[in-house]
């Protein structure tokens, strides 16, 4: 099985770089890792912060590179309190949620204007791999993250979503247009509310997101 692990920086899993001794390949200097198990290819991506970096080191790679499955990885803010800091979930709806345009208060996707979509799922799931024990979850994909009071109601009361990301949704949509199954995990390092720094838990968060990930990884190469 050929399995592509996208992330947005190193950092986020640079455990499993580690542990499962990746190298680096010849495939995209120094972004691209690579490393064969017993039943599956595995590949990492490191596409930088934020959608455009997203899409387009995801177009680029998947030009001309084949996959049966891609696994976005990363660390996200919620929305939703009773989501534990630190704890891994599974995105099965994300969202550009910013893309489209202002009417006075209103807002209109580019759904509704006609120009394009902004809702995506995965095709594929974790439950393909007989793992259901993860927390289902939807996100939106922003270009800014949350942390005024106000931007925050205002958002919340139009969309309702549990996390953010600034990847999630171009990650999708690259995968679609690529035609490769796709799945999304993040992990929950901070709540979206006014920046506050000193409550963050990124290091927990990339813990359990790393750990997770290798016990995917390992559940997949097993059957």
């Amino acid at each position: 099985m050929r399995v592509l692990l996208v992330a947005a920086t190193q950092p986020e899993i640079g455990i499993l770089i580690s542990d499962f001794g990746f190298r680096i390949s010849d495939l995209d200097k120094p972004e691209c890792y690579s490393l064969t198990t017993h039943n599956s290819q595995l590949t990492i991506l490191i596409t930088g912060v934020g959608m455009v970096a997203t899409a387009f080191a995801l177009g680029k790679h998947l030009a001309i590179h084949k996959y049966d499955l891609a696994i976005n990885l990363g660390i996200a803010g919620s929305f939703d309190r009773d989501i534990a800091l630190g704890e891994v979930v599974e995105v099965i709806e994300d969202s550009f949620s910013e893309l489209g345009a202002e009417d006075d208060e209103k807002f209109i996707t580019i759904d509704q204007l006609g120009f394009g979509e902004s809702e995506f799922k995965p095709s594929a799931r974790l439950y393909d791999f007989g793992l259901t024990h993860i927390r289902q979850v939807s996100a939106i994909t922003v270009n800014t993250v949350h942390g005024n009071d106000s931007s925050i109601k205002k958002l919340t009361d139009r969309i309702q979503p549990q996390l953010e990301s600034m990847e999630g949704a171009a990650f999708f949509y690259a995968c679609k247009q690529a035609g490769v199954p796709c799945l999304q995990i993040r992990a929950v390092s901070n709540y979206v509310e006014k920046r506050n720094r000193d409550a963050w838990q990124i290091g927990l968060a990339i813990k359990n997101l790393n750990s997770f990930a290798a016990d995917l990884l390992n559940q997949m190469d097993r059957r």
